[in-house]
Protein backbone atom coordinates (compact mmCIF):
# COMPACT_ATOMS: atom_id res chain seq x y z
CA UNK A 1 0.00 0.00 0.00
CA UNK A 2 1.09 3.47 -0.71
CA UNK A 3 1.28 5.99 2.40
CA UNK A 4 -0.79 9.15 2.08
CA UNK A 5 2.24 12.12 2.19
CA UNK A 6 1.83 15.81 2.58
CA UNK A 7 4.24 18.09 4.51
CA UNK A 8 7.24 15.57 4.18
CA UNK A 9 4.88 13.43 6.31
CA UNK A 10 3.52 10.24 5.04
CA UNK A 11 0.56 8.46 7.06
CA UNK A 12 -1.59 5.25 6.86
CA UNK A 13 -4.53 4.36 8.55
CA UNK A 14 -7.03 2.07 9.86
CA UNK A 15 -9.53 4.77 8.88
CA UNK A 16 -8.16 4.10 5.31
CA UNK A 17 -8.98 0.57 4.75
CA UNK A 18 -12.75 1.20 5.99
CA UNK A 19 -15.94 2.69 4.60
CA UNK A 20 -16.54 6.25 6.50
CA UNK A 21 -18.24 6.26 9.50
CA UNK A 22 -17.93 2.21 9.51
CA UNK A 23 -17.24 0.84 13.15
CA UNK A 24 -13.71 -0.66 14.00
CA UNK A 25 -14.17 -3.75 15.99
CA UNK A 26 -11.27 -5.97 15.56
CA UNK A 27 -9.67 -8.13 18.23
CA UNK A 28 -6.81 -11.04 18.23
CA UNK A 29 -5.88 -11.94 15.05
CA UNK A 30 -8.23 -9.59 13.18
CA UNK A 31 -6.01 -6.91 14.91
CA UNK A 32 -2.28 -8.57 14.23
CA UNK A 33 -3.27 -9.09 10.25
CA UNK A 34 -4.43 -5.12 10.37
CA UNK A 35 -0.84 -4.07 12.42
CA UNK A 36 1.07 -6.40 9.45
CA UNK A 37 -0.80 -4.61 6.71
CA UNK A 38 0.07 -1.21 8.51
CA UNK A 39 3.67 -2.14 9.48
CA UNK A 40 5.27 -4.15 6.60
CA UNK A 41 2.46 -4.25 4.39
CA UNK A 42 2.96 -0.79 3.64
CA UNK A 43 5.66 0.81 1.08
CA UNK A 44 6.90 3.03 3.75
CA UNK A 45 10.72 3.56 1.88
CA UNK A 46 13.04 4.77 4.38
CA UNK A 47 12.21 6.83 7.29
CA UNK A 48 13.87 8.69 10.30
CA UNK A 49 11.35 8.00 12.45
CA UNK A 50 8.05 5.63 12.29
CA UNK A 51 5.23 6.99 14.99
CA UNK A 52 2.19 4.78 15.66
CA UNK A 53 -0.08 6.09 17.23
CA UNK A 54 -2.04 3.93 19.68
CA UNK A 55 -5.24 3.94 21.78
CA UNK A 56 -5.05 4.29 25.43
CA UNK A 57 -5.01 0.88 27.12
CA UNK A 58 -3.21 -2.61 27.10
CA UNK A 59 -5.08 -4.76 24.60
CA UNK A 60 -4.42 -6.84 21.74
CA UNK A 61 -2.96 -3.61 19.48
CA UNK A 62 -0.13 -3.12 22.13
CA UNK A 63 0.86 -5.93 22.93
CA UNK A 64 0.59 -7.00 19.26
CA UNK A 65 3.04 -4.38 18.47
CA UNK A 66 5.81 -5.03 21.18
CA UNK A 67 6.04 -8.49 19.54
CA UNK A 68 6.40 -7.77 15.90
CA UNK A 69 8.29 -5.16 15.84
CA UNK A 70 11.38 -3.56 17.28
CA UNK A 71 10.47 -0.45 18.91
CA UNK A 72 13.24 2.17 19.96
CA UNK A 73 10.58 3.42 22.37
CA UNK A 74 6.89 4.35 23.53
CA UNK A 75 5.89 7.59 24.48
CA UNK A 76 2.70 8.13 26.77
CA UNK A 77 0.72 11.16 26.20
CA UNK A 78 -1.93 12.11 28.17
CA UNK A 79 -4.03 14.77 29.56
CA UNK A 80 -3.73 15.84 33.20
CA UNK A 81 -6.98 14.79 34.66
CA UNK A 82 -6.75 11.28 37.20
CA UNK A 83 -8.91 9.44 34.78
CA UNK A 84 -6.83 9.67 31.66
CA UNK A 85 -3.70 9.24 33.89
CA UNK A 86 -4.47 5.88 35.29
CA UNK A 87 -4.36 4.79 31.72
CA UNK A 88 -1.31 6.65 30.85
CA UNK A 89 -0.08 4.54 34.23
CA UNK A 90 -0.72 1.21 32.91
CA UNK A 91 0.30 1.61 29.09
CA UNK A 92 4.03 2.68 31.11
CA UNK A 93 3.96 -0.19 33.06
CA UNK A 94 2.78 -2.83 30.21
CA UNK A 95 5.24 -1.31 28.02
CA UNK A 96 8.15 -1.06 30.73
CA UNK A 97 7.16 -4.79 31.82
CA UNK A 98 7.83 -6.29 27.68
CA UNK A 99 11.59 -4.31 27.66
CA UNK A 100 10.36 -1.51 25.95
CA UNK A 101 12.14 1.77 26.57
CA UNK A 102 9.86 4.93 27.93
CA UNK A 103 10.69 7.89 26.02
CA UNK A 104 8.88 10.30 28.34
CA UNK A 105 5.14 11.28 29.47
CA UNK A 106 3.36 14.52 26.99
CA UNK A 107 1.08 16.51 28.68
CA UNK A 108 -1.63 16.92 25.90
CA UNK A 109 -4.21 19.92 26.23
CA UNK A 110 -1.92 21.09 28.97
CA UNK A 111 -4.02 24.24 29.80
CA UNK A 112 -5.90 26.78 27.67
CA UNK A 113 -5.14 29.95 26.64
CA UNK A 114 -7.87 32.91 26.37
CA UNK A 115 -7.44 34.54 22.86
CA UNK A 116 -8.88 37.50 24.27
CA UNK A 117 -6.62 38.12 27.74
CA UNK A 118 -3.79 35.36 27.54
CA UNK A 119 -4.54 34.16 30.86
CA UNK A 120 -4.09 30.22 30.83
CA UNK A 121 -6.92 28.26 32.26
CA UNK A 122 -6.01 24.84 33.45
CA UNK A 123 -9.65 22.98 32.25
CA UNK A 124 -8.13 19.24 33.25
CA UNK A 125 -5.99 20.57 36.08
CA UNK A 126 -2.58 21.45 36.38
CA UNK A 127 0.78 19.39 36.08
CA UNK A 128 -1.29 15.92 36.55
CA UNK A 129 0.98 14.51 33.72
CA UNK A 130 4.08 16.34 34.85
CA UNK A 131 3.62 14.83 38.56
CA UNK A 132 2.64 11.16 37.17
CA UNK A 133 5.79 10.76 35.79
CA UNK A 134 8.01 11.81 38.58
CA UNK A 135 6.14 9.50 40.66
CA UNK A 136 6.76 6.27 37.94
CA UNK A 137 10.95 7.44 37.48
CA UNK A 138 9.94 9.47 34.03
CA UNK A 139 10.37 13.08 32.54
CA UNK A 140 7.84 15.33 30.96
CA UNK A 141 9.12 16.27 27.41
CA UNK A 142 6.16 18.48 26.01
CA UNK A 143 3.30 19.81 27.32
CA UNK A 144 1.01 20.46 24.27
CA UNK A 145 -2.02 23.34 25.23
CA UNK A 146 -5.57 23.18 23.80
CA UNK A 147 -5.85 26.09 21.35
CA UNK A 148 -8.46 26.65 18.56
CA UNK A 149 -5.43 26.89 15.80
CA UNK A 150 -4.72 23.22 16.29
CA UNK A 151 -8.33 22.07 15.75
CA UNK A 152 -8.58 24.47 12.75
CA UNK A 153 -5.35 23.40 11.07
CA UNK A 154 -6.71 20.02 11.22
CA UNK A 155 -10.14 20.39 9.90
CA UNK A 156 -8.90 22.12 6.89
CA UNK A 157 -5.85 19.88 6.91
CA UNK A 158 -3.06 22.18 7.27
CA UNK A 159 -0.62 21.64 10.68
CA UNK A 160 -0.45 25.05 13.16
CA UNK A 161 3.56 24.52 12.45
CA UNK A 162 2.97 25.32 8.58
CA UNK A 163 0.30 28.11 8.83
CA UNK A 164 1.88 29.60 12.19
CA UNK A 165 5.67 28.21 12.52
CA UNK A 166 6.76 31.32 14.76
CA UNK A 167 3.71 30.35 17.03
CA UNK A 168 3.86 29.09 21.38
CA UNK A 169 1.87 26.30 19.80
CA UNK A 170 4.31 25.73 17.05
CA UNK A 171 7.31 25.72 19.56
CA UNK A 172 5.68 23.62 21.72
CA UNK A 173 5.47 20.74 18.93
CA UNK A 174 9.20 21.49 17.75
CA UNK A 175 10.39 21.52 21.73
CA UNK A 176 8.45 18.11 22.07
CA UNK A 177 9.38 16.66 18.92
CA UNK A 178 13.53 17.57 19.32
CA UNK A 179 13.11 15.95 22.55
CA UNK A 180 11.82 12.48 21.25
CA UNK A 181 14.83 12.70 18.96
CA UNK A 182 17.57 13.49 21.80
CA UNK A 183 16.06 10.63 24.12
CA UNK A 184 15.90 7.93 20.87
CA UNK A 185 19.25 9.12 20.06
CA UNK A 186 20.84 8.95 23.91
CA UNK A 187 18.82 5.28 23.27
CA UNK A 188 20.25 4.25 20.48
CA UNK A 189 24.26 5.44 22.22
CA UNK A 190 23.15 3.07 25.51
CA UNK A 191 21.64 0.21 23.50
CA UNK A 192 24.07 0.57 20.19
CA UNK A 193 20.46 0.23 18.59
CA UNK A 194 20.10 2.54 15.55
CA UNK A 195 16.54 4.98 15.93
CA UNK A 196 15.53 4.20 12.29
CA UNK A 197 13.08 1.87 11.38
CA UNK A 198 13.19 0.51 7.65
CA UNK A 199 10.20 -1.84 7.10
Amino acid sequence: MIPIENYGVKCMSMGFLVEKDAPIVWRGPMVMSALAKMTRGVDWGNLDILVVDMPPGTGDAQLTMTQNLQLSGALIVSTPQDIALMDARRGANMFSKVDVPILGFVENMSFFKCPHCGEPSFIFGKEGTRNAAASMGYKLIGEIPLEVDIRKGSDEGVPVVISAPDSVISKAYGDTAQNVVSKLEELAKEQTLHPEINL
